[in-house]
């Protein structure tokens, strides 16, 4: 295909200019709370350009996986209306940190544009900013004056975020010719129909603050990004992208499934859609993410969401997204094998999705109903109820307007974005923003502080420290009570990271003593000690000795490593589409999630604590070596996740059964865990699955405490414990007689009470029984029900009540014949319970309900009697 040949040819071209070749990120950034997704190529480098940290490439190229789907680039209300935006996209791009510049750059990008991509130099323009004459000189090395346009900030500069990288850009455009547009300048066309960008090269030189401040960057860097879709579709000779390969490859499966044809117009935006928003949705799967309700996870619902009412639109009716992924992983599962592996999964995510917004559609519908008879008058619906379709069930504000649109009434949109953003807001004051809030104000530290973690080989180190810090404040001294944060040149002490908790200990001097509570690591290159001074006072810039609790950190390395076992466990037993999607470690157990789509048989979590147990025994030796993840990358045989952000150098785990890559702390050898024991099983999300699990002495403990209830029952049974379930047999078997006694003795009672129960007449037909029945047979009110309607099955109301103190049960049911002439059991019981301060709910027979006090007999009858009257007249 063309994409994957255009893909080669740029990756090859950088190689053979001295670029390491370096695989794309995960679709969402690792520890960056500024963006939702990553949205171009040098988002995994930001840190590189912000020189915090380093790395062993000076040149790098990359295709990288984007989304653009939230946040500052958000093209999602787009996709499908227009010939070129998506959510999802590839971007090429070649990375320079510190050693080339402008003129290399554009060198490169004038002869990958002939060489590459073999196009015509007379259709190839330029933009630079305005104000950048240095490039402007360097094009005209290329291309004719007239054809290198000055642009504003607008178009001409770039910043990946509100804060963050940013530079001077000049943009390649490609002119498709008349027929797209009569603007005979990029100047003159701002959307770019006829002179279409097809690459972006960004100088990056500046560092943008919260308060839009320019800094300069320790080192001048490149960053370049080309659109392959775009690419292709030049290449291709097409107006859209999506009559590129991979994309009219996905609409052809939609039209199989539909057997409905696509047609490029207005009126095929639907297949536009539907087969943009399966990409984004898988990869974003692929990579570890699902739908859900907050940040990252909010965006992919509301993807999925707008891609099935499109599908409804097509003539879907049923989940049907899973059936397209196999179409996606013909064409790009080889440039992407995360999505092959994770294809299953996908499609179980995405099914689950779909079968709960339908239910979601079909639940909303009886509430939009009632909407719709409220809102007949006004000729519009609320935003206030447009929004309780929104916030209740889920329902996009694109769905609501097309059912409102069908009984000839508008939506307040207005007030419904109102009340929509607000949400929002509140959303995400309460979620990570808040976090991310908090640990701005370590961006604001000397660069120059950097921790080095010396923790693997040692847990006491003397170090000293490089700053003190109070309620977010850089001090000078902190003091006996004072709680506060320590930062170390070097430390043993581990941060949490990688599921694995932090460290805990001390750090003393000769003047006092600090006790760490926790470990973090809340900006690339320092460690965090995080807890109070208990004797004396410490200093900055004074020498400390660090000291790990040598125990806790056993436990929990013995936890981390069989945390391993267990997940390459789970492979063997489960199968390949196994994949970690979350998992948390401490001194006292594990807990680890993963894909799977039903819960597990006692028999597999049996066979998993066996096996998991087994390598325990054989006490495997556990290596750790480091390698450069260019020589990993593409072992199959060593365990990465494309969740997790990897440096130049990583840290392989080689347990033998087990590889993984990990930067956690780990046992010598797999004996000393000692012993593995599985303690819950559940389910955590949409074919997202949770094992917790205790090792050492917590699984001993349990174990004991296992042992200490079975001694309880058999203390209290009066039985030896291998005679437990014999006996608890025997009374379940005795229990279960006495209820069908019981049951049959309160059928009896009911008989005989019904007996002396005398309808009264109401009416000329009409009959009414009120009664009381004893408060032990609250339960029983519905049988009363029942079996007085048996008995008199025409004309009859009955209302029963019971109750203790405060809380008083009423129960009325309405003979069909009397339903069916307008008399409602819900409305009746409300017209009674409306004076007590009570409440009900129920159907058109029955309605249950309960108040403060019960009503009186002389009230209900009034009521039977008016509404009597209302049906003779």
């Amino acid at each position: 295909m063309l994409s994957n040949t255009i893909r080669a040819r740029f990756l090859e071209f950088f190689k053979n200019r001295g670029h390491a070749l370096l695989p794309s990120s995960p679709v969402f950034p690792h520890n960056d709370p500024s963006i939702l997704f990553i949205n171009a190529g040098m988002n995994q480098f930001k840190d590189i350009f912000l020189n915090k940290e380093s790395s062993d490439y000076t040149r790098v190229s990359t295709a990288q996986k984007c989304i653009r789907a939230g946040g500052k680039h958000n093209d999602l209300e787009n996709v499908g209306h227009t010939s070129r935006h998506l959510t999802f996209f590839e971007m090429l791009g070649n990375f320079s940190f510190g050693d080339y510049f402008k003129e290399e750059v554009i060198s490169f990008a004038w002869e990958a544009s002939l060489s590459v991509f073999n196009f015509d130099p007379e259709k190839i323009w330029a933009t630079v900013h305005e104000k950048d004459d240095e490039a402007f000189s360097l094009w005209e090395k290329y291309l004719p004056p007239e054809k290198i346009v000055r642009l504003q900030d607008k178009d001409n500069f770039w910043s990946m975020a509100d804060t963050g990288p940013c530079g001077f850009c000049s943009e390649l455009l490609f002119d498709r010719g008349a027929s797209f547009s009569s603007a005979t300048s990029p100047e003159n066309d701002p959307e770019g129909e006829r002179f279409l960008e097809y690459w972006n090269l960004v100088f990056m030189e500046f560092n943008r603050s919260k308060k839009g401040s320019l800094n300069p960057l320790p080192k001048k860097n490149v960053d370049t990004g080309a659109g392959l879709e775009r690419l292709v579709s030049l290449l291709s000779g097409v107006s859209s992208v999506f009559e590129t390969d991979v994309l009219r490859h996905i609409i052809r499966k939609i039209e199989s499934l539909s057997r409905k044809d696509y047609i490029s117009s207005f009126e095929g935006a639907p297949f536009r859609v539907v087969a943009d928003h399966v990409r984004s949705l898988s990869f974003a799967i692929a990579d570890g993410l699902l739908p859900g309700n907050v940040d990252r996870g909010y965006v992919l619902r509301k993807i999925l969401r707008r891609a099935v009412n499109y599908g409804r639109q097509i003539g879907f009716s049923k989940p049907f997204l899973g059936e397209i992924i196999p179409a996606l992983v013909e064409v790009m599962g080889e440039a992407y094998p995360e999505l092959k592996s994770a294809q299953q999964h996908i499609c179980d995510v995405l099914t689950g999705e779909e079968e709960n917004y339908l239910r979601t559609l079909s639940r909303g519908g009886t509430l939009f109903q009632k909407i719709i008879t409220h809102s007949q008058e006004q000729g519009k619906i609320s935003g206030e109820d447009a929004f309780k379709l929104k916030d209740t069930y889920g329902l996009p504000l694109d769905e609501i307007c097309l059912m409102a649109k069908d009984h000839g009434i508008s939506v307040d949109t207005k007030t419904f974005v109102l009340l929509d953003q607000q949400s929002r807001d509140l959303s995400r004051k309460s979620s990570g923003k808040m976090r991310a809030d908090h640990n701005a104000m370590y961006e604001t530290l000397d660069p120059s502080i950097s921790s080095n973690f010396c923790g693997y080989e040692t847990t006491s180190f003397d170090s000293f420290i490089l700053c003190l810090l109070k309620n977010g404040q850089s001090v000078d001294r902190l003091n006996e009570g004072e709680e506060g944060e320590i930062i170390l040149s070097s430390t043993p002490f581990y941060p949490e990271k990688g599921g694995q908790v932090g460290d805990q200990g001390e750090i003393f001097s000769s003047s006092g003593s600090f006790s760490v509570k926790d470990t973090q690591s809340p900006r690339a290159g320092i460690i965090v000690h995080k807890g109070r001074v208990t004797e004396g006072s410490l200093s900055s810039q004074s020498a400390v000795t660090a000291h790990v609790n040598y125990g806790r950190r056993l436990k929990i390395c013995a936890n981390h490593s069989s945390c391993h076992l267990l997940h390459k466990t789970l492979e063997v037993v489960l199968g390949s589409h196994v994949r970690q999607a979350g998992s948390y470690v401490d001194e006292s157990k594990i807990r680890l999630d993963f894909t799977h789509p039903q819960a597990l048989s006692k028999q597999d979590l049996r066979t998993i604590e066996d096996i998991v147990n087994e390598k325990i025994r054989e006490n495997l030796n556990i290596n750790v070596r480091e390698s450069l993840y260019a020589d990993v990358v593409d072992n199959k045989d060593v365990k990465q996740f494309f969740g997790d952000k990897y440096g130049d150098v990583v840290r392989v785990v080689d347990m033998e059964f087990s590889k993984e890559l990990c930067g956690g702390t780990h046992a010598r050898s797999t004996g000393c865990i000692g012993i593995f024991l599985i303690v819950k099983e559940q389910a955590v999300g949409t074919g997202i699955r949770r094992i917790e699990a205790v090792t050492g002495e917590e699984a001993l403990a349990f174990s004991r405490r296992k042992e200490d209830l079975l001694a309880s029952l058999s203390r209290k049974l009066q039985s030896p414990d291998d005679a437990l379930e014999i006996k608890v047999d025997n009374l379940y078997s005795e229990l279960s007689d006495a209820k069908e006694k019981i049951k049959k003795l309160e059928d009896q009672f009911i008989w005989q009470d019904i007996e002396c129960l005398s309808p009264r007449k109401i009416g000329e037909r009409v009959f009414l029984v009120v009664h009381e029945t004893d408060p032990d047979y609250a339960h029983a009110l519905r049988l009363y029900a029942d079996k007085l309607h048996q008995k008199s099955p025409q004309n009859l109301i009955t209302v029963s009540m019971a109750g203790k103190g405060n809380r008083k049960t009423i129960l009325v049911k309405i003979s069909d014949n009397l339903v069916a002439e307008g008399l409602h059991a819900n409305a009746f019981l409300t017209n009674v319970l409306s004076p007590l301060g009570g409440k009900c709910g129920g159907k058109a027979n029955y309605s249950q309900g309960s108040a403060m006090s019960l009503p009186q007999t002389e009230d209900i009858i009034s009521i039977v009697q008016q509404w009597i009257s209302t049906q003779s007249k």
